[in-house]
């Protein structure tokens, strides 16, 4: 399983919410570069960057410090917040990103994503699909930075990009997001049983290597931990150990 480490970008710093709240921040450095760096010394090969004034917004303002820790963390850098075109998708794909993370656009505007995922490849996008439980358990899209309901089921969305041939897909509990809850494992091994050949992605509530086992056990064939790295929760040696026991 890979380990994806995380930097979500704030008003030009490294910063995590805490379940997706805006107004619930915490600063972890004013120098995102330098957290990009430290995290390339970890056995790893990805790095996930959200521009977070881009998913509240739709407008990207990261543009300089996200082509700096691309720069020169040397790692496969898929970044998200903000894509909205497909204009900002190629010009990122040429700008050392190598895959671009799109979540409200492509919960709004399916068709037009599709089309994306044909002319630059699915293995160059993700769909970040970020979902909050209703009563009965069924997990409900949000888009625009988690602050609106979209009203679409998490099935419903990635049935849509079938024949787009859709391959990776991050997917979130809001609610465990920054919350070092654990992450929704039921959840992760409901959309495996689903959907049995996508390169899933499971994001949110990592508390330490224990968490990674299981999700690893579990078959997941990827993770995204931001808060634990940033924390310690998670070492360098621990992220050693597990990568070498694959």
């Amino acid at each position: 399983m890979r380990i994806i480490p995380a930097i979500d970008l704030k008003d030009g710093k490294c910063v995590r919410l805490f379940k997706g709240d805006f107004e619930q921040t915490t600063e972890y450095s004013s120098n995102p570069a330098e957290v990009g760096e430290r995290f390339s010394a970890l056995d790893v090969e990805d790095l996930h960057i959200v521009d977070l004034d881009g998913a509240r917004t739709g407008a990207q303002q990261n543009h300089q410090i996200v082509a700096e820790i691309a720069g020169r963390s040397g790692l496969a850098v898929q970044l998200g917040g903000g894509i909205r075109t497909r204009d900002d998708v190629a010009a990122w794909l040429l700008n050392g990103v190598t895959r671009c993370v799109v979540g409200s656009v492509a919960i709004n505007e399916p068709k037009t994503v599709s089309t994306w995922f044909r002319e630059f490849g699915p293995d160059k996008i993700v769909l970040a699909l970020d979902v909050k439980l209703d009563d009965e358990g069924t997990p409900m899209l949000t888009t625009q930075g988690w602050t609106e309901e979209s009203g679409t089921t998490l099935w419903d969305c990635i049935d849509a990009y079938a024949d787009a041939g859709v391959r990776h897909v991050l997917c979130t509990d809001v609610a465990r997001d920054g919350a070092m809850t654990g992450p929704n494992f039921e959840l992760y091994v409901e959309i495996l049983n689903r959907y049995p050949t996508l390169n899933l992605q499971a994001s949110g509530g990592v508390r330490d290597i224990d968490d990674l086992e299981l999700l690893r056990e579990l078959g997941v064939p990827a993770a995204i931990t931001g808060r634990a790295l940033l924390d310690g929760e998670i070492t360098e040696a621990e992220v050693a150990t597990f990568r070498r026991s694959e």
